[in-house]
């Protein structure tokens, strides 16, 4: 078992270049195996979600080779499963883009339920009914999903939630579907703009991405490509509330400012001074923090993978400060964790009542979720004393080297391994705190 240990109270200077995103990455993987040729993508971060994709493709029988620190060439040309094995699927969230991948290639795809962070009911009902719209027949059976298709056809496609995981299996799916799809009320995170690009780049004819309307006009073939993931946006706004949580003053390197804006203007409102540039910005803080409100909301509001880093920020801002889940359930777990080091946190229902009290201080917590565990690398960063930090495996889903980034900036962070036969010995210490 891995944990980061963290001594408080340094402040952190200096550069960090921000690595693709996850987000993105885990969604245009798997739209290689659309391509009728090997593809060669870069900026790919280094997390294990990221990893597990690749080793799917592998076993799905991809030449998967690694060209440099952050660059992938995918051959699937030597694709013959459409079946994704269950151990490897279930382990991430993201296994649902081959659905929509193997179906838009093969007309048929076979994929465990998806696993991940423990972020309350997340149903694929509106992926099945996008999958349906196009022609597909599925089946639900032992933890599989099945889907069948005779042929895709286009077709007007009208989620009933603003979704980002069925907006971008909707068009994994229709690319090569025939005729035109229109998908409505569609999800606009950087990430579907991003996804669009990379089959444009190979060929695919999509336009609107990035508004709630998006057409796709069915091609025939996809050709490779060279793709450049972009920069991680919720990566980029971690390292901006860590450093100013910390009173910091640190430049982050390779971003999209735009993709950044609903982060930049809540945090200048808290007191943090942000100055930016083509591709980087300067993140300081000079004066007191001061309370805010904040609500999450689908892209461009403000992003529900932000929430519990800001929310670890508030509590060190003076005053009362309320934040409010609009998206997922459950994303106030962390919560506890972040009691149990001091902070003054009610929760009801998806709202918290966030009292400013300016300090944290180190004690034994758990990353229950993926934000959450930043959240948690952020307290310890500005808490006095030592914070330990167990179940790191979530943080390591989403974030490439956190640690190396931060000890570069400063802070003093090691992850250490200890035998798992301890976990109940830990348990029992966590309890007597």
């Amino acid at each position: 078992m891995d944990k980061f240990i963290i001594k408080g109270g340094r402040r952190l200077t200096g550069n960090v270049v921000i690595s693709g995103a996850k987000n993105a990455a885990v969604a245009i993987l798997p739209a290689v195996i659309l391509s009728d040729e090997p593809c060669v993508i870069e900026n790919v971060p280094n997390i294990s979600d990221v990893n597990i994709c690749l080793k799917i493709l592998r076993e799905m029988g991809a030449t998967v080779e690694n060209l440099g620190k952050d660059v992938y060439r995918i051959d699937p040309t030597g694709i013959d499963k459409v079946c994704v094995p269950y151990e490897t699927a279930r382990k991430m969230r993201a296994s649902y883009y081959f659905l929509g991948a193997l179906l838009g290639k093969f007309n048929k795809a076979r994929v465990s339920m998806p696993g991940g962070c423990p972020l309350g009911d997340r149903p694929i009902d509106q992926h099945l009914k996008a999958f349906s719209i196009l022609g597909a027949e599925y089946t639900l059976s032992q933890g599989m999903i099945d889907l069948k298709a005779d042929k895709l056809r286009g077709n007007q496609i009208f989620f009933d939630v603003v979704t980002v995981g069925a907006t971008m299996n909707a068009m994994l799916a229709a690319v090569k579907a025939e005729g035109l799809t229109v998908i409505e009320n569609a999800a606009k995170e950087p990430h579907i703009v991003d996804l669009a690009n990379f089959l444009n780049s190979m060929g695919a004819n999509i336009m609107g991405a990035g508004t709630d309307v998006i057409k796709i006009r069915g091609v025939k073939h996809l050709h490779g490509t060279n793709y450049s993931v972009i920069p991680d946006q919720i990566e980029a706004g971690t390292f901006m509330i860590a450093a100013a949580a910390t009173k910091g003053d640190i430049i982050v390197e390779n971003i999209i400012p735009k993709h950044l804006e609903s982060i930049t203007k809540k945090l200048e409102k808290i007191g943090v001074n942000i100055e930016q540039y083509d591709d980087s910005m300067r993140v300081w803080v000079d004066g007191p923090l001061v309370k805010a409100n904040v609500k999450t909301t689908p892209h461009p509001g403000f992003p529900t993978d932000m929430q519990p880093q800001i929310a670890t920020l508030l509590i060190l801002a003076e005053g009362t400060s309320i934040v409010t889940e609009g998206v997922w359930e459950q994303r106030f777990r962390y919560v506890d964790e972040l009691r149990r080091m001091g902070a003054d946190i009610t929760v009801n229902g998806k709202v918290a009542l966030i009292e400013g009290t300016g300090k944290l201080m180190g004690a034994p917590v758990k990353a229950c979720d993926l934000r959450a565990g930043a959240a948690l690398i952020i307290a310890g960063l500005a808490a006095n004393g030592i914070t330990e930090i167990e179940d790191i495996f979530h943080i390591e889903r989403g974030y490439d080297c956190m640690e190396g980034k931060l000890r570069a900036l400063g802070a003093d962070i090691e992850k250490i391994s200890v035998p798992d036969n301890k976990t109940a010995e830990t348990d029992n210490s966590r309890a007597a705190v």
